[in-house]
């Protein structure tokens, strides 16, 4: 009898899914991949269609979703994740949050799968308690421009909750602070990115706002270990995953011009409405109860994902608009 566990990855061609799929491939699983290449690309996971174990399906996840035979574990990743991708695409963005999370959950009901969904510090919004503990419940503005985001997420931790109280479906609930690595969409908005594309490019870096916000920047290896970690554990309430070593925005993008070497100027302006002021997240419970905390420090995490930005062409560094309109309508 065939004793491997199948797994169903959501946004399984974007950044975070795609090296979700390397892990679970790794961990001997057979991977179903789905994406509707909206935000996501089929270069991040083109090396697993040789493989026996990997599948992938092109579709919405908004949209009603068959998978035949046995489903063990579904992971709910799938959504524009950076600002420049849900300010454009705002409808879409809350139906993967909230029709996509429902076909997800209905399918983990009928195959009595575990189910785990992204959810992300925006779900604090700008916090007014800092550092962010998961019992904070959050500073957010619902019609503001992130709304889209923010209660989409929101929505979809309730939806899940609901559903595991209501249902008994076995739920996960991962919650994602700034994260980054290769694979990462240079042009997606995220400061990260940002900064190394105007430096490979020769541009002044721009920073919003006077440098003086904070974030705090997980490696994707670590942040995989540790939704590993929370899939297999028995814990049902939200956990936050991320790296608490904060930084200043004015002093990150410093160690982006060193890192480079580059002597570009920073250039100012404004931040944008309901910026974060802070991020930070306190990983008590991810250390008691996973054992687990980030290992990878910025500065070899940062050097790994140079490298990857070095290797792309031209074409890819000046790409301004991955967004593939072409084949959606807009409802």
């Amino acid at each position: 009898m065939d004793t491997t566990k199948t797994i169903l990855i959501t946004g399984a061609a974007g950044f975070l899914g795609s090296h979700l799929c390397d892990r679970f491939i790794k961990e001997g699983y057979h991977v179903i991949g789905m994406d509707n290449l909206i935000t996501g690309r089929l270069k991040n996971i083109e090396h697993l269609f040789k493989l026996k174990n990997f599948e992938f399906y092109n579709h919405d996840v908004s949209k009603f979703i068959h998978i035949p035979g046995q489903l063990d574990y579904i992971l709910h990743f799938a959504s524009p994740a950076s600002p420049i991708d849900y300010l454009k695409i705002p409808i879409q963005t809350l139906k993967v949050g909230s029709l996509g999370i429902h076909n997800c959950l209905g399918l983990a009901k009928a195959k009595n799968a575990r189910l785990m969904i992204a959810s992300t510090s925006e779900v604090y919004g700008d916090p007014q308690v800092h550092p962010q503990t998961e019992e904070y419940w959050g500073h957010v503005n619902p019609i503001g421009p992130r709304g889209v985001y923010d209660e989409a997420k929101r929505f979809q931790e309730a939806i899940t909750m609901a559903y595991h109280t209501f249902h008994q479906v076995e739920t996960r609930i991962v919650r994602i602070f700034n994260t980054y690595g290769p694979r990462m969409r240079l042009n997606d908005g995220r400061v990260l990115p940002a900064f190394i594309g105007q430096a490979l490019r020769g541009e002044d870096l721009t920073i919003f706002g006077d440098g003086s916000q904070t974030r705090s920047f997980c490696y994707v290896d670590d942040l995989v270990e540790g939704i590993y970690r929370l899939l297999h554990s028995d814990i049902s309430m939200p956990i936050n995953i991320g790296n608490p070593n904060e930084i200043s925005i004015g002093d990150f993008a410093e160690e982006i011009i060193k890192l480079t070497g580059t002597d570009q100027k920073v250039i100012y302006k404004d931040l944008p409405v309901d910026d974060p002021k802070q991020r930070q997240p306190d990983i008590t419970k991810a250390r008691t109860l996973l054992n687990w905390e980030p290992k990878i420090d910025r500065a070899e995490g940062l050097k790994r994902t140079y490298a990857y930005f070095k290797g792309l062409t031209t074409e890819e560094l000046n790409e301004k608009d991955h967004i593939n309109f072409d084949k959606f309508i807009i409802k």
